[in-house]
């Protein structure tokens, strides 16, 4: 976990990290959320959709962000204040996603840095994009 305090970060500073969506990371969410719907859970129902597998929840791609801001960037003296996100592609089980946030706006008053993210699979494909504001509480 990074402590990045809000001196610490300049416009511009970037960072990254990888995930890769597993089928009991998808079923964990299945779990959590309720959410049954059949192009999530059901192989043959999404390849009759067009997919070529299960389509992993956009929402479990996002949550990823909180791993963005909660360990990378600042880290701990993180709180989420705002999250904007488009899915332009989708996410399989299986795909190795790297995250990327990049400051591109610092707010001195409210000690809040707005980073530009984005996710890209294996095949360079962007699967989110978006933006974060995030209070830096040191």
């Amino acid at each position: 976990m990074n402590h990045y305090a809000y001196d610490d970060i300049p416009i511009g500073f970037s960072i990254t990290f990888a995930v890769v969506i597993t089928e009991e990371t998808a079923s964990h969410f299945t779990d959590i959320t309720g959410d049954v719907n059949p192009l999530h859970t059901d192989k043959r129902y999404a390849r009759n959709a067009g997919y070529s597998d299960k389509v992993a929840y956009g929402m479990l791609t996002a949550s990823f962000l909180s791993t963005l801001a909660g360990m990378y960037l600042p880290g701990e003296n993180s709180l989420i204040h705002k999250v904007e996100v488009e899915f332009p592609a989708p996410v399989f089980i299986g795909d190795r996603l790297v995250f990327a946030g990049k400051v591109v706006k610092k707010d001195d008053r409210f000690r809040i840095i707005e980073l530009a993210i984005t996710a890209t699979n294996s095949d360079k494909q962007k699967v989110l994009r978006g933006k974060m504001r995030v209070e830096v509480r040191q």
